[in-house]
């Protein structure tokens, strides 16, 4: 395999200026929102110990938190970066880069990159900055980092591979899409020896050497009448099992992808606006009216749905052991039966949001809040 490739496998410009084409993705659930399901008492069919807290600042940046090994990566709105240990919620190394910061984290266990409000991708190695480059357009997706390559997903649909080492652009992939486009994370990961990109509705299989297209797969294709109706692009949060990667196309579809082929599996109709995450047989995630819902990985079937935290601000799950965890808008952890989706457990944290989905690392789960609050949690 070429060298640049090594640990690969272990990452519009439309009709309208791109700062009038966001679309704010709170648009969609228009001004009135139902009342949040009202909880009855906490279950405790299983124990959850806080372990640890840790604390960063406001967080209200698309966050992609990195985990490899015992090391918790994570960063806040003010560019402040910071690597954890999951085992004590201790500092590895911090560091602030004195801007704002509008994504990030990508890590590979040696250099970690995010994006900056002012359009440049930063890369930093044991808390010290090793160099920055200037982007044509926003982004709001954490960069990938692998290969020994920075990968970046500008929200304009142009994909632009780095040199990890240097900074310097080795290659730029454009292309032209729907006037609007979603003021989310999109999709961005490796598969094997392909970059695998959220484009619009389609999965795109790219060569990370090029940027040449290796493949295309549309988990749902835009239909309404109007471009707000036709946005369905994809968002952060996948499920990856071997080759195959399920994605989420925003209000529109859940559906899966065979990323060594190219081929779509299957896709079923879904009404949801976060990423969803799985394990071998099931696909989970959460539809726009708090519906937790499980599809079959197999052909998409669902499997079951929970109605009981509808109206809650739910984020992406995170399956952990036999339960599915997620979090809602009041700052509680909810865990549910992996089986049937049944409650079996609820924590809470400081009451601001929950960010973004929970992560494991080792044994423990690790949530961040709106509002910097970093919880370590022990499933017992």
């Amino acid at each position: 395999m070429n060298r640049a490739l090594r640990g690969f496998s272990g990452v519009l410009r439309g009709a309208l200026p791109l700062a009038m084409a966001i679309l704010l993705a709170a648009c969609s659930s228009g001004p009135q929102k139902p009342k949040p399901a009202e909880l009855s008492p906490g279950p405790n069919l299983i124990g959850v110990r806080q372990a640890w807290i840790s604390k960063v600042g406001e967080v209200a940046l698309p966050l992609n938190v990195r985990v490899l090994g015992q090391s918790v990566v994570l960063a806040s709105s003010d560019g402040t970066v910071a690597v954890l240990d999951a085992r004590s919620g201790g500092d590895l190394w911090r560091a602030s880069l004195g801007t704002p910061l509008s994504a990030g984290v990508g890590y590979d266990g040696q250099r970690a990159a995010v994006i900056t409000r002012g359009n440049e991708v930063v890369t930093l190695e044991s808390g010290r900055e090793v160099w920055r480059q200037r982007l044509n357009a926003v982004s709001l997706t954490a960069p990938l980092v692998a290969g020994g390559r920075v990968f970046v997903l500008g929200a304009d649909r142009t994909v632009s591979a780095f040199d990890g080492q240097s900074g310097r652009r080795l290659w730029q992939q454009q292309r032209s899409g729907d006037a609007l486009v979603l003021r989310q994370a999109g999709v961005l990961l490796a598969v094997g020896d392909t970059l695998v990109v959220g484009l619009s509705g389609k999965l795109v299989g790219l060569n990370p050497l090029n940027g040449s297209v290796r493949w295309e797969a549309a988990i749902a294709s835009p239909r309404g009448v109007n471009d707000i109706e036709r946005l369905v692009d994809l968002v952060a949060g996948v499920s990856r099992e071997g080759d195959v990667v399920c994605a989420r196309a925003f209000q529109a579809a859940v559906g899966c992808v065979d990323a060594a082929r190219g081929s779509v599996l299957w896709t079923k109709p879904a009404v949801g606006a976060t990423g969803v995450q799985g394990d071998r047989d099931l696909v989970f995630g959460t539809e726009a009216d708090g519906t937790v819902a499980a599809w079959r990985r197999a052909d998409g079937e669902r499997a079951w749905a929970q109605e009981l935290l509808r109206y809650r601000n739910l984020g992406t799950p995170l399956v952990a052991g036999r339960s599915v965890v997620v979090g809602d808008g009041g700052g509680l952890l909810h865990f549910l039966s992996r089986e049937d989706g049944s409650p079996v457990a609820r924590v809470s944290t400081d009451g601001s949001a929950i960010a973004v989905a929970p992560v494991l690392a080792g044994n423990t789960l690790v949530v961040v809040t709106r509002n910097g609050g970093v919880f370590g949690f022990q499933p017992e």
